[in-house]
């Protein structure tokens, strides 16, 4: 088993295809209007955002948190700003020896946002 599909709620799908785009650094791949549907794709998972779907946390993986933000100035609210998770002692959840640094932002539709980066101490 395998996950397909991730849906979040977006009132304005323009301006959260903006959004997505700058922080996935991708565009969509599909947009169905109506039904009020934007698909991106996350390396196979579809990443649906929906203006009937419920809120939900996503968790996105970036290669620099620090630097995500610094790209994503200015459009975005930070929640709870970059910090160490933990440090991974085997391949469990992570790399070993690595840190998991996470930050939360507000995406444009007010949702919450997690983004995750593993980096050597």
């Amino acid at each position: 088993m395998r996950l397909v599909q991730i849906a979040q709620r977006a009132e304005d799908l323009d301006r959260a295809a903006d959004f997505y785009t700058v922080l996935l650094e991708s565009p969509p791949v599909a947009r169905f209007d109506p039904p009020g549907l934007l698909f991106f794709d996350l390396d196979g998972v579809r990443l649906l955002l929906d203006r009937n779907a419920p809120t939900s946390l996503v968790y996105l993986w970036v290669d620099n948190v620090h630097r995500t933000l610094e790209r994503m100035a200015g459009m975005v609210d930070v929640v709870s700003p970059p910090h160490v998770i933990f440090t991974h002692e085997d391949d469990t959840l992570g790399p070993a020896g690595h840190q998991e640094w996470q930050a939360f932002i507000k995406d444009s539709e007010g949702n919450t946002v997690g983004l995750v980066a593993f980096q050597t101490p």
